[in-house]
């Protein structure tokens, strides 16, 4: 430095601005102060303030219209989480399952060393399968959601802290950086996206098979999936599949309002439809089936703690809505707490329920694996009109939580165009079908 010559003073620094290593003698201006968080050397790694986010979010061509309240949050939060998985899954996970691999290609490596360490001998280590859980399934469900209610509680921290659009995306982006940003952006509408998929396949397989107990045979040529179990299925087409989607994506289209209001009538039914077992089938239940309570002690419980742990899923789609929440801080807390809870109980009725109709063994394969709620009402007499009643509460359940997943999967992909230069289409062309227009 020239002598004499006077040294412009350091620039300020305000707490949204952190500077480490070789970064810390680069001055800054307020307008990149006021929109990144450099906190590497790296671009990769560089935050976006919490209040920049905002401001975009608050800008009039990014603003959503604020029409959500704590029930339809709530709802929105039980038509993704249930789905028809509570008719199916909770009598698979309650009978375990044991079967042998057909080669050692096709075994699962932690079952083969288990098995090996166990018996001491390779003659078994084809063997794979879970204890059975039995009656006690509704512990299992208990334990999973007093886990996933830590996960609830960030959400629900991050999301009334940072109350826009883009769920764990935007909160990445606040706190770790563009990179994982980026990856987590692309695995959460990847999440969606294979989600849907597979949802709309099921929709499309039970629909078919619904319609052919009435005598309508749709053409397996143009209502199977294309691609299934690694090989061409000869399919043309997915039709039932396609339409649920395009009906729903139009519905999206229409805005965030009737969405929500097509999703409080769908979660009503569903709901309705639960209950409706719950009275009926405990009527039928036998006390005796329900010992013993836990066949397989706790290492049961936590193996069937482990097959049901994905249907609690969904709870974080709740907080992708947060910018079209009228009152995020409280609101959205709210509805994902409270969603969680109502799930919960409703998963421990159906166990209960379930499990005290029938031995939890008759579950272990054939069509009572398959549809065990349907089949223990068919099997106990119960009337045609309740079994209808399920059927639709399964119907309404796979459609219920399609649009959750269709909704967080377009506030996802357009918010990440307006923070992401990677999504530029997108940001020219989902704002002129929002719900600002709603």
């Amino acid at each position: 430095m020239v002598s004499g010559a006077r040294e412009s003073p350091a620039p300020r620094q305000t707490p949204l601005l952190r500077r480490h290593g070789p970064l810390a003698q680069i001055p800054a201006t307020s307008n990149q102060t006021s929109e990144t968080i450099r906190s590497s050397d790296n671009q990769l790694f560089c935050c976006k303030s919490i209040d920049k986010l905002i401001a975009e979010a608050d800008e009039p061509e990014h603003r959503l219209k604020k029409t959500l309240g704590p029930w339809s949050l709530t709802a929105l939060g039980i038509g993704a989480i249930i789905g028809s998985g509570i008719f199916v899954l909770t009598g698979t996970a309650a009978a375990g399952e044991h079967f042998e691999a057909p080669s050692i290609l096709h075994a699962q490596v932690l079952d083969m060393i288990i098995n090996i360490l166990r018996t001491g001998s390779t003659a078994g280590a084809l063997m794979h399968g879970r204890p059975p859980a039995g009656p006690s399934i509704a512990i299992s469900f208990l334990l999973v959601a007093v886990a996933c209610s830590f996960a609830g509680l960030c959400y629900a921290e991050l999301a009334s802290m940072i109350p826009i659009a883009g769920s764990a995306y935007t909160y990445s982006y606040a706190t770790l950086g563009e990179i994982f940003a980026w990856i987590i952006g692309w695995d959460l509408i990847l999440e969606y996206v294979v989600s849907n998929v597979a949802v709309a396949v099921g929709f499309s397989g039970y629909t078919k098979a619904q319609l052919a107990a009435f005598g309508v045979n749709l053409p397996d040529k143009w209502a199977s999936p294309v691609w299934a179990s690694g090989h061409w299925t000869g399919a043309y087409f997915n039709v039932p599949g396609f339409l649920i989607v395009l009906i729903l994506t139009l519905l999206l289209v229409r805005g965030v309002r009737e969405s929500a209001e097509a999703n409080n009538v769908m979660v009503a039914i569903k709901i309705g439809a639960i209950l409706t077992f719950l009275v009926v089938g405990g009527m039928l239940v036998n006390p005796a089936n329900w010992k013993p309570f836990a066949p397989s002690g706790f290492a049961g419980i936590v193996t069937g703690g482990a097959i049901v742990f994905f249907t609690y899923i969904g709870f974080d789609s709740v907080s992708t809505a947060a910018e079209e929440c009228r009152s995020p801080q409280r609101d959205l807390p709210f509805g994902i707490i409270v969603s969680l809870v109502i799930c919960t109980l409703l998963y421990i009725g159906v166990a209960i329920v379930l499990l005290g109709m029938m031995k939890y063994t008759t579950f272990v394969s054939g069509k009572a694996a398959e549809a065990p709620v349907a089949y223990a009402l068919q099997q106990l007499g119960a009337h045609p009109f309740f079994r209808s009643v399920i059927v639709v509460g399964a119907l309404t359940g796979m459609i219920s939580s399609l649009l959750p997943a269709s909704l967080s999967g377009c506030l996802l992909e357009w918010w990440t165009s307006v923070m992401l230069p990677t999504f530029p289409i997108l940001e020219r062309c989902l704002p002129l079908f929002w719900s600002r227009w709603a």
